[in-house]
């Protein structure tokens, strides 16, 4: 099955809360000590009063190795509040294939250090090739070679071969989000989504939504049969 450090890697990302300062006047009320680290970080008058937050040598340490998720963000490792960045790695595992997503916070600088991944990446509407369809950006990447996913594009990653590959995943966001579009646009009513699609039947949708892989990682089939994957 999927690599659980890939996986766990997008979960963390999926699941990490924003922490941003929508409401002063509540935060206001409360003592530093009842805020999280993050956040009293966030509302550190200066860079200065921020450091004095930080009073270890391994709070400027992040181990990727020690930690579940394999995702730096402002949670996990909260040195990263003032930066504007985040960084993820991971392992793709023969096969594999990211579910097409997006971030709605954040482009991503996408690199490989191991093996090969395939990409493709849909960027915003009136984007459009020689034909006047969507452009659609194809790479295929080896070693030390890295691409570039603008922020809301959509995009989807493909381990092709039957080793794993490794990668970094880099976003010039402390909190870049991620968002699953088939899962989500099938959350959709059915009427909605019968307006969108078109002649679509409400049996139909029924059974794509029942056809949706549950998780972030599918298997290409193709591969897999290449690779002797077996089928669980």
């Amino acid at each position: 099955m999927f690599s659980p450090t890939i996986a766990s890697m997008l979960v963390s990302i999926s699941t990490m809360a924003s922490l941003g300062i929508a409401a002063p006047s509540n935060l206001a009320q409360r003592s530093p000590s009842q805020l999280s680290i993050t956040a009293q970080l966030q509302i550190a008058d200066s860079g200065v009063d921020r450091a004095a937050l930080l009073p270890q040598d391994k709070d400027y340490v992040y181990d990727f190795s020690q930690n579940p998720g394999r995702f730096a963000d402002r949670k996990t490792f909260p040195a990263l509040v003032g930066t504007g960045g985040s960084l993820a790695v991971g392992i793709l595992p023969p096969c594999g294939m990211s579910f097409l997503h997006i971030h709605p916070r954040s482009a991503e600088l996408f690199a490989v250090i191991e093996g090969r991944v395939l990409t493709e990446a849909v960027l915003e509407a009136g984007v459009v090739d020689a034909d006047g369809k969507p452009r659609v950006i194809h790479t295929d990447l080896g070693p030390n070679m890295m691409t570039v996913f603008p922020g809301g594009a959509f995009h989807t990653q493909l381990n092709p071969e039957c080793t794993n590959a490794s990668i970094v995943a880099a976003f010039p966001s402390e909190d870049p989000g991620i968002g699953l579009i088939l899962p989500q646009t099938f959350a959709l009513d059915d009427e909605w989504l019968e307006t969108q699609f078109g002649d679509i039947s409400t049996n139909e949708i029924a059974k794509l939504r029942a056809s949706l892989p549950t998780g972030l990682f599918l298997q290409a089939e193709d591969c897999k049969k290449k690779c002797g994957i077996q089928t669980e």
